[in-house]
């Protein structure tokens, strides 16, 4: 992906946010936002709001100043729910759900409270960890239970894990926020030489809107390409290679069971931008959208 491309999206993606009054919540169908950067924490901080847990036993220290908030899609480890809390009270679980996630050291050798690693698609904040570094913690925001299938996971399940990406990584998948937008379940899964097709529904369908074919879809945090899309059956899929079967939880779903969706935000930054342009042009009387739409009705009713 070129840098100025880049560039754009993350502009856009700020401004959007800076429109909204927040980086942390929805605004309808528009900005549907389940991660759980800062929100649900105890303490707020920075760009998305990564937050530190108050009176965790390790000290605290900044991310790095070349750490972006956001991610590519590429999973870099699966890890293991190690523990699923419904109510944590302690003071790295914020008095809500939590969970403990291990068999990912190798990920978590630069990692610092507050930081953010997507799981299973959802941009969650590191409130605790040991000090060997070899499992971590995470809140889970009732606004992230709703959009995502976070609520599903057990002690021993799989999850798909990536840290936020830092200058110096090349973006070799898309721009992925870590906000869920809905799940989806799959209802086709067959086998294609060495790879496998998925056919995904959607649960909330107007989702559709947003997925083209071959553009981009976050499914469980792993950016995919879209094979094709059914408008009419709100239903989409892609295609799993040989290579990302071994690397990704999705090759061991089967049929009925559900997936994270973010679509590629791009659309719904295009849809709002027309929105609110075409809402202020009818505001005007005499604007070029008013004049054109009142020549239009004049010829029609004038019988030309």
């Amino acid at each position: 992906m070129q840098f100025s491309t880049v560039v754009i999206a993350l502009t856009a993606a700020s401004a959007v946010s800076a429109a909204n009054g927040t980086n942390n919540s929805g605004n309808g169908s528009n900005q549907s936002t389940s991660g759980d950067s800062g929100a649900a924490q105890v303490v707020g901080y920075g760009a998305f709001g990564a937050a530190a847990a108050a009176g965790v036993a390790l000290s605290y220290k900044s991310p790095s100043a070349t750490t972006i908030e956001m991610f590519t899609g590429l999973v870099e480890k699966i890890g293991k729910v190690l523990e699923y809390n419904e109510l944590d009270t302690s003071s790295s679980g914020g008095n809500g759900v939590s969970m403990v996630i291990g068999d990912c050291s190798e990920i978590l050798t630069d990692v610092h409270l507050g930081d953010s690693i997507s799981t299973n698609g959802v941009c969650l904040t590191v409130t605790e960890f040991d000090e060997q570094k070899t499992y971590f913690k995470v809140g889970v925001a009732p606004e992230t239970l709703r959009r995502s299938n976070l609520g599903d996971l057990k002690v021993g399940s799989p999850v798909n894990l990536e840290r936020a990406v830092t200058s110096e990584v090349r973006l070799g998948g898309h721009v992925v926020q870590g906000h869920v937008d809905t799940v989806a379940f799959i209802t086709k899964r067959q086998t294609d030489g060495n790879a496998i097709n998925f056919t995904f529904k959607l649960r909330e369908r107007e989702n559709i809107n947003y997925i083209v074919e071959k553009g981009f879809i976050a499914v469980d945090g792993t950016s995919l390409t879209v094979t094709s899309v059914d408008y009419d059956t709100a239903e989409f899929s892609i295609m799993l290679v040989s290579y990302s079967q071994e690397k990704v939880i999705l090759a061991i779903k089967e049929l009925g069971q559900t997936v994270n969706i973010e679509v590629d935000f791009t659309g719904k930054l295009i849809e709002k931008q027309i929105e609110l342009t075409l809402e202020g042009q009818l505001k005007k009387e005499n604007s070029p959208l008013v004049r054109l739409i009142e020549g239009i009705v004049e010829k029609r009713l004038a019988g030309k």
